[in-house]
């Protein structure tokens, strides 16, 4: 490989196959705020979890943001529904099952009534991650300043409403000032409910994760059978390295 006229250094091969490891692999969650970043099992094999997941989304989510990448009818393979069942309970805006899910919402309107249309969340949970998405859901407060009335911890200055607020209830975050790094600083110990939900807390932390269990699915539908062939491939990999290892035993067993 030649770069401006130059051999490219071999020492740094490591590093760029390390960096293209890691980004083949995916991204760290990304936040912008100094929110929660509490640990979440996602188990997309869970079809169950998917449909809660998909049913949640459809109710709550579709109204502003579409999953355009994905179409019903592979839809329905993943949740094991029969394209009928899912016409009748998660298409509202489509009329065929090889539709994509699309909303009825107008760009043009989105952009004036929030200040910047929705986006599209059919690869939210690859750019963002399952933690940052399951923790921002569960991170908006009361704000005042904010034109919805709410903003959110781990995204502040969100142009998202919180759409989830009956279900959740209000709350508070709660600081205290500790010494970080010899520098006293305002640090977030939790939140403070003011007002209950419809669900309890628990009980909203299952309705997000199924949210994020669905969008997970949305992000990658492949992504079991894609374990289950690098499971085979690793496997097979192992049987025939043994193999070759015993034949190159048997072949070099008379060289000195």
């Amino acid at each position: 490989m030649m770069v401006r006229g130059k051999l490219l250094n071999f020492r740094v091969l490591p590093v760029v196959l390390i960096t293209l490891l890691v980004l083949a692999h995916g991204r760290p969650a990304l936040s912008a705020g100094y929110g929660p970043m509490e640990p979440v099992s996602i188990d997309v094999s869970n079809t169950a979890a998917l449909q809660r997941g998909a049913r949640n989304f459809v109710n709550y989510c579709m109204g502003c943001h579409s999953a355009e990448f994905m179409r019903f009818n592979r839809l329905a393979e993943g949740l094991q529904l029969t394209e009928v069942q899912v016409m009748e309970n998660l298409a509202f805006t489509a009329e065929r099952p090889h539709d994509t899910m699309q909303i009825a919402m107008r760009m043009s309107d989105a952009e004036r009534w929030f200040g910047q249309p929705p986006p599209d969340l059919s690869l939210i949970a690859r750019v963002r991650g399952t933690t940052w998405l399951y923790n921002f859901l569960r991170s908006y407060y009361p704000d005042e300043s904010r034109p919805t009335g709410m903003n959110n911890l781990n995204l502040t200055g969100t142009s998202m409403p919180h759409v989830l607020w009956e279900l959740q209830g209000e709350q508070r975050p709660v600081f205290e000032t500790r010494g970080v790094g010899g520098v006293e600083r305002e640090v977030f110990v939790g939140f403070e409910q003011v007002s209950p939900g419809l669900l309890t807390p628990e009980e909203y932390d299952a309705f997000v994760r199924d949210i994020v269990t669905f969008l997970s699915f949305v992000g990658e539908p492949i992504q079991l059978e894609r374990q289950r062939l690098g499971v085979i491939v690793i496997a097979f990999l192992l049987v025939f390295g043994l193999f070759a290892w015993l034949l190159q035993q048997e072949i070099w067993k008379d060289v000195k």
